[in-house]
């Protein structure tokens, strides 16, 4: 391996584009180029190489300056920038720039959800996600008791494995925080399936040290150096 090349994945994201799992996914599909030639996930970038993604030459596209964004996300908006769904984060968020979505929130939850262009602080969040803290407000629909707080803060089988043990506090009869430190699917809903109650609401009020804030649903801010410092250092 060339000490001077990079990896496709990363260069994409590099300049700005997506993220690394994003850009994997492109490349998949066949829509990146290196030097006329089709890519493969795998393949590695030389300096002088001539790299197109969607038809378009990116390999001399200066790096952009980094844009990091939470947004409280309104119920309806997929966490994605695939234009194919007619539903997608990017085009809601109608920013200047291409921006995409760290991790995911289920179309039909609201809540904090942070969009930025720089790739690497994405890899860097996700590859430690089953260790940052992600809070939310959950309605379900019955009223729940000790049992239920209890079972939920224990492991809950799903999805062929099972859960971290969670921080769970009941706020109202329908009501309760949770404090997960994973990313599964669907986590928290299939969770309260298995204890027998159904999510009518879902909200994600903070990732890590990051809050909603006064944020309102649909509004969006730029975060501020304190927040960036903090997360930089948390993912160093």
């Amino acid at each position: 391996m060339d000490k001077d090349s990079i990896s496709l994945n990363k260069f994409i994201s590099s300049k700005g584009l997506c993220s690394r799992r994003e850009a994997d996914r492109l490349i998949d599909q066949g829509r990146a180029l290196i030097n006329g030639t089709v890519a493969k996930k795998g393949n590695r970038v030389m300096p002088g190489d001539e790299v197109i993604l969607d038809g378009e030459l990116i390999s001399k596209k200066k790096k952009k300056k980094r844009v990091y964004i939470k947004l409280h996300k309104p119920p309806g908006v997929t966490c994605t920038t695939d234009s194919k769904d007619k539903s997608n984060i990017a085009d809601y968020m109608n920013f200047k720039e291409r921006i995409f979505p760290i991790g995911r929130l289920d179309k039909s939850s609201t809540g904090l959800i942070l969009l930025t262009n720089d790739g690497d602080i994405v890899n860097k969040i996700l590859r430690k996600e089953n260790k940052h803290e992600k809070e939310y407000i959950v309605g379900v629909n019955r009223p729940i008791d000790a049992t239920f707080i209890k079972k939920m803060s224990k492991p809950i089988p799903i999805l062929g494995t099972k859960t971290q043990p969670s921080k769970v506090i009941q706020l109202k009869s329908t009501i309760f925080k949770i404090v997960l430190t994973q990313g599964l699917n669907r986590q928290i809903r299939r969770m309260c399936e298995y204890c027998g109650y159904r999510v009518t609401t879902l909200k994600r009020v903070r990732i890590m040290h990051m809050t909603l804030g006064n944020l309102k649903v649909g509004e969006w801010a730029y975060l501020t150096d304190e927040e960036l410092e903090v997360l930089n250092k948390m993912t160093s």
